[in-house]
């Protein structure tokens, strides 16, 4: 049915399926989590603003120049401990296209630091609309004789409310690409349950959802799991375990992690016995830690220092909270 399947691709292929490369990262890393590169003007350091202010002025250059030369210096101190990052678009348009630039030089810089990028853009249309979008995120256009990848994210988010119409074009891309969506099922944010709670029938929408991905997600497996995922918030833990027994092939992409209160013991049941299935988000905590008491030792200057004692410490309590969950 997919030219996904493991069984029509080759070893030296199977290699280049996104998630069966997000894997073998988070195997490497020991470590289930994406840092989540949404900046905003009042994380920065002053230094930071200082000299790209004083290089471009207070424009949307310089406050673009900022989010890039914050971004870099966070990668680079913990792109060694990590297997993924998820730049939130939303926090580049807002400086219109001076932040779609920086928004594509963090994305090829992680790259080149051989990181998996979530790009987390929560698109959703139908036909031409959809296919445009998953083209210019995660495929490719032609242009005259030459083809090329305009963002060129590994993952990306997407919002499922118009059904399949809406999904099937990402689909498409992710087969012809061999990279991966992210769809959002039941989300970390308090007033989701205003409609993915809803009943339909017996069940809760976000169920009905779920058992959607799963069957979207087995036209396009890896080698145990599909490229294509879910969003499920860590703030709903009971949510999670359920959605994980309805998705046991799909990765949980789980945001609210740390700022919005998720703990580790509250992720395990988004896990599966073999410690695989989910992915850990978690964004304010680790690029503004250093805003945080916990890290008070680091200043301004080395708040870069602080995002990586952040990580060490998401990947600890995760850790902590998987070996101790016993035969669940």
């Amino acid at each position: 049915m997919s030219d996904c399947q493991p069984v029509d691709l080759k070893a030296e292929e199977m290699e280049k399926v996104m998630i069966n490369k997000l894997i073998a990262k988070i195997k490497e890393t020991n470590a289930p989590v994406v840092v989540g590169l949404d900046p905003t003007l009042s994380m920065i350091p002053e230094f930071i603003l200082e000299k790209s202010f004083d290089e471009y002025g207070e424009t949307l250059e310089g406050a673009a120049e900022a989010i890039w030369l914050f971004n870099k210096e966070i990668v680079d101190k913990t792109f060694d401990l990590i297997p993924a990052v998820k730049p939130q678009i939303a926090m580049y348009e807002q400086f219109g296209v001076p932040g779609m630039i920086a928004f594509k030089k963090t994305i090829d810089y992680c790259k080149e630091k051989d990181l998996v990028v979530i790009g987390d853009i929560k698109r959703g249309d139908i036909g031409t609309s959809s296919g445009a979008y998953a083209i210019g995120h995660i495929g490719k256009i032609k242009v005259g004789s030459q083809e090329h990848a305009p963002f060129n994210e590994d993952f990306i988010t997407v919002n499922p409310y118009l059904g399949s119409d809406g999904i099937d074009p990402f689909i498409e891309v992710c087969k012809e690409e061999n990279k991966g969506l992210f769809i959002l099922v039941k989300t970390s944010n308090p007033s989701s349950g205003e409609f993915q709670d809803q009943l339909i029938g017996e069940k809760p929408l976000y169920e009905l959802v779920g058992e959607k991905v799963a069957l979207w997600g087995s036209e396009c497996m890896g080698d145990e799991y599909s490229n294509i995922g879910a969003v499920v918030g860590a703030t709903y833990p009971d949510i999670g375990k359920t959605l994980r027994k309805i998705m046991p092939k799909n990765y949980i992409l789980v945001p609210g992690y740390g700022a919005q209160g998720g703990k580790g013991k509250d992720l395990v049941h988004f896990f599966n016995k073999d410690g695989l299935g989910a992915i850990v988000n978690s964004s304010r905590g680790i690029i503004a830690a250093y805003k945080d008491e916990k890290y008070a030792k680091y200043d301004q200057k080395n708040f870069s220092d602080a995002s990586r004692a952040a990580v060490i410490d998401m990947i600890e309590d995760i850790r902590k909270a998987l070996e101790g969950r016993g035969g669940s």
